[in-house]
């Protein structure tokens, strides 16, 4: 079992995503959402990454976390205008 401390990075490299900051900051500046989108509903995921999020999502662990930090960021545009 896995000790990792789930981060950003860990998080884009199990979703089969470019996990480097730039890769990062870039997806999350270019796939932003609308207030009334929910993370897990976003166009831009595939079946498996949908998945993935719903069940971490659902753990409400330390994963849960980062893919509420994910879902934040992927919704400033719309917090901030």
């Amino acid at each position: 079992m896995s000790q990792t401390r789930p981060r950003m990075t860990n998080l884009f490299e199990q979703l089969g995503l470019d996990s480097s900051e730039e890769a990062i900051q870039t997806f999350i500046g270019t796939h932003q959402l609308d207030a009334d989108t929910f993370l897990t509903q976003a166009s831009f995921w595939t079946e498996a990454q949908r998945q993935f999020l719903e069940e971490k999502i659902d753990s409400d662990g330390e994963w849960a976390l980062v893919v509420d930090q994910l879902n934040e960021s992927l919704h400033e545009d719309s917090v901030n205008s």
